[in-house]
This record gives C-alpha cells, sequence and structure tokens, in this order.
C-alpha cells in the first residue's frame, strides 16, 4: 500500500482521487495510513474530499480520530462531499453523535435531495 498512499500527495488530483478510493477498499490494512486520507478531506479539488469523505467511512473504529475532520466536511461547498460526509458520519453510529446536529443540518439540504 506504501505507493498508493505516496499518490496522495501526487500533484494530480485524479490521482490523489483514485488513491483515496483504493485506500477505502483495503480495509483493516489500510488502517496506518487514515490520517493521510484524513489530510485529504482539506484538498483543494472537491472530488478529492469526496472521495476521502467516502473513504473515511468505509473503516471503523481506526476513523474516529477524524470524524470532527469528516463533519467540517458537512458544511464542504459541493454538495457531493456534504452528502459524502453525511453518509460517512452515519456509518459511524454512535461515535458520531458529537456531530449529530451538523448531520441532522445536513440532512436538510435540498441540494443534497434528502430536504423536502
Amino acid at each position: 500500500l506504501g505507493a498508493v498512499v505516496a499518490r496522495l500527495a501526487d500533484s494530480d488530483g485524479q490521482v490523489r482521487r483514485a488513491s483515496c478510493g483504493a485506500l477505502g477498499k483495503h480495509g483493516e490494512a489500510a488502517g496506518p495510513h487514515l490520517e493521510a486520507v484524513a489530510w485529504r478531506l482539506f484538498d483543494n479539488i472537491w472530488p478529492v474530499r469526496l472521495a476521502a469523505c467516502s473513504a473515511l467511512g468505509n473503516h471503523g473504529e481506526a476513523v474516529w480520530p477524524y470524524l470532527r475532520a469528516v463533519a467540517v466536511c458537512l458544511s464542504d461547498d459541493s454538495w457531493c462531499v456534504r452528502a459524502a460526509a453525511c453518509k460517512a458520519l452515519g456509518n459511524h453510529g454512535k461515535a458520531a453523535v458529537p456531530h449529530l446536529a451538523a448531520v441532522a443540518k445536513c440532512l436538510s439540504d435540498k441540494e443534497i435531495g434528502c430536504g423536502a
């Protein structure tokens, strides 16, 4: 996985996006690299942020230290990133309770399609 992790810092946003996606599918083996994925939540390209949210939503307790960073994405300019952050937090159940108010606000976001 070292080569995939190294690509998280690639100058090409599509490569960073793909690297996040790949790490999201590697289960426990990706655990030591989740902090690097979490840094991509602050990428300047929204598809990378979306992929980072999705990847972090696919892992268990190892992600919990980064849930606050995922919650920041609930106010992202891109509705796709907001939706991915909402789903990622939802995948973490009780660990995401501190972010419940922000998730509830996201659920009423008409751009995401959850709002009335």
